[in-house]
């Protein structure tokens, strides 16, 4: 028994090597493909993306003169504080609304019902409110993302506090624990940090996901300028070059949010 406990570390970093060579693998012939589909002339260049047009676009936004009002790092730079931003206040919100109906009955009870009637309103269904409350600017764009990953943070904390064992709190009540305040920051906050993570990476998904058509809002930069100027300009290569930054650094953010809660978290290791 004991060697095979033993063997378990050794077998984590073969496994991980193993699926970075498989990842590796699939993105080499999924891009041969490409190349070879494009070079035949199996497909309209002028409607399809190829190496060579994405090339040409990702050459175009590195030079100084950029596209669609800037270049590939001004753009990135917009396009990453307005989730960033949409993002914290959804988190600063959500969390905590989801604790507290969580935690209370009645808050639950009142708050229920109005977040269960605006759940299923889509993000994008927003945008003529956000026209007309915050103009085209910035605010429009941030509040979209904020719509858009405060439901996943409200969710997943307060499906983290309900699966708190009942014992549990009961045991807390006996040892001194019956104040609200230390109640939460002492036996729900920490039980429910599991959950709370998972709505932070799925609040980060979608304020990604949102991005793109928040910054159609009168953008004059961004990524999403960019994939809007492109599609007026029937330049598909710079088209799926935008997409695939959009697509990495959503990914790079959301491998941050992970490295992060494993830290936080070590016993879920």
């Amino acid at each position: 028994m004991s060697e095979h406990i033993a063997t378990l570390p050794a077998q984590r970093p073969r496994a991980s090597r193993r699926r970075i060579t498989v990842g590796v693998a699939a993105v080499a012939i999924a891009f041969a493909a490409w190349w070879i589909v494009s070079a035949l002339g199996l497909v309209n260049g002028a409607r399809f993306p190829t190496p060579l047009t994405t090339w040409q676009a990702a050459v175009q936004l590195s030079r100084d003169s950029g596209y669609a009002g800037g270049t590939l790092f001004q753009h990135i730079g917009h396009s990453l504080r307005l989730v960033f931003l949409g993002f914290l206040v959804a988190i600063g919100t959500g969390v905590p609304l989801g604790l507290l109906m969580g935690f209370s009955k009645r808050i639950d009870a009142l708050v229920g019902p109005v977040f269960s009637l605006l759940r299923p309103i889509p993000p994008l269904a927003w945008i003529p409110l956000a026209i007309l409350w915050l103009g085209l600017g910035d605010p429009a764009k941030i509040f979209l993302i904020w719509v858009s990953s405060f439901t996943p943070a409200v969710i997943n904390t307060y499906a983290g506090v309900r699966n708190i064992d009942p014992t549990l709190i009961e045991a807390a009540r006996v040892h001194g624990a019956g104040n609200p305040v230390r109640m939460l920051r002492e036996v729900l906050i920490p039980g429910s940090m599991p959950m709370i993570f998972t709505g932070l990476r799925l609040s980060l998904q979608t304020a990604w996901m949102t991005l793109v058509a928040a910054e159609l809002i009168g953008a004059f930069i961004g990524l999403g300028k960019v994939l809007d100027t492109a599609a007026l300009d029937i330049r598909p290569g710079m088209i799926l070059y935008a997409m695939v930054w959009v697509g990495l650094l959503g990914a790079v953010m959301t491998r941050g949010l992970e490295w992060i809660e494993k830290r936080a978290l070590p016993w879920l290791r």
